[in-house]
């Protein structure tokens, strides 16, 4: 093969893998009547809305693409960030059912929110196929110090799920879930303090998601973690909106762009 066309080939794949790692935006346009919370994914008002690209492994493009398709909406008013995501899953599974357990032990749907882009004071959000909700306040990244403030509440936060299959019964193939939430404004106070983040059309917040998906043994009987020959289970898979680059979603400065539009 002529070396200049290799060089040229070589050149391509490394835009290509830049541009799939860089991170992504997406355009969120308002709308004057809010969709009803109720997990369903066909709803009028979300037919304004457009969606996302399909979501990647957490750490790009140096790992495979994941099993199971993922992909999210959102929307907005004068009061709320709307947000719906529909996932691929043959088994539905979730066992957590209190207010701030540790979703992420389940399979789940997550939302980071930096409002103003300072990668520090940030809320995430988490909800499993029973709708039970994770919520925290994060002031700074765990690796510079946190901490997580997991007593902290997003008022008046409104989630949905819709289950395309049965949850819990191993001894079928399911077709995936559907999360929704209506995030208000209000909720996304800093440090606790009265200040309110509400968007300013063509000015950015730093957001992302993240999809936790377990590798669950299917014995006809039970839904658990697969264990390795060591005892311990096998690492769970995180697929994201907008790559992290490291198995880490606290990174705020590799989150993506949402940009709200009229």
């Amino acid at each position: 093969m002529n070396c200049n066309l290799v060089k040229v080939l070589l050149l391509l794949v490394c835009i290509d893998a830049s541009a799939q790692d860089s991170p992504r935006n997406y355009d969120a346009y308002k709308i004057s009547t809010p969709p009803v919370i109720d997990g369903e994914t066909g709803e009028t008002e979300w037919s304004k809305a457009t969606w996302s690209e399909w979501f990647v492994d957490i750490e790009g493009n140096k790992k495979p693409t994941p099993t199971f398709k993922t992909r999210m909406k959102m929307l907005w008013d004068d009061t709320h960030l709307y947000v719906l995501a529909d996932m691929e899953e043959p088994h539905l599974w979730a066992t957590l059912t209190k207010r701030d357990e540790l979703i992420y032990r389940d399979h789940d749907f997550e939302v980071f929110i930096d409002p103003d882009n300072d990668t520090h004071e940030y809320v995430e959000i988490e909800v499993n196929a029973l709708n039970t909700v994770m919520d925290l306040f994060m002031h700074r990244p765990y690796k510079k110090g946190g901490p997580m403030d997991l007593k902290w509440d997003a008022e008046n936060l409104r989630t949905a799920v819709g289950l395309k299959g049965t949850l819990n019964k191993n001894d079928d193939v399911d077709e995936g879930w559907a999360v929704e939430m209506a995030i208000p404004f209000e909720s996304l106070t800093k440090g606790k303090v009265n200040k309110i983040y509400k968007p300013v059309p063509g000015t950015p917040w730093r957001i992302n998601f993240s999809r936790v998906e377990w590798t669950l043994d299917n014995d006809g009987k039970s839904y658990k973690k697969r264990m390795q020959a060591n005892g311990k289970p096998i690492p769970e898979h995180n697929w994201v909106w907008t790559p992290q680059g490291v198995i880490d979603m606290h990174v705020p400065e590799m989150w993506g762009y949402l940009y709200f539009r009229q």
